[in-house]
């Protein structure tokens, strides 16, 4: 890589606003808010609305449309002709 153009990555603490879970990662993202982690460690901490922790897809709680009944709308309203 060339030397000075890439953003410094080091280790960063995401944490869902919406669940109240953190997870350590690295990532080039930086926060002037600061938080202590479970090793002892400071780390900048920056906060997201939603993550793998709070979204209904990874959590299961994902609703599923009925999609048959639609079709049986549509073709009761346009009828195939």
């Amino acid at each position: 890589m060339k030397p000075g153009i890439h953003p410094a990555y080091g280790p960063v603490v995401f944490r869902d606003t919406a669940s109240g879970t953190a997870f350590l990662t690295r990532s080039t993202m930086t926060s002037d808010k600061t938080v202590e982690w479970e090793d002892g460690n400071t780390y900048p901490v920056v906060d997201v609305e939603i993550s793998s922790a709070s979204h209904p897809f990874y959590t299961g709680t994902a609703r599923v449309l009925d999609t048959a009944g639609r079709v049986e709308k549509f073709e009761r309203r346009y009828g195939a002709r």
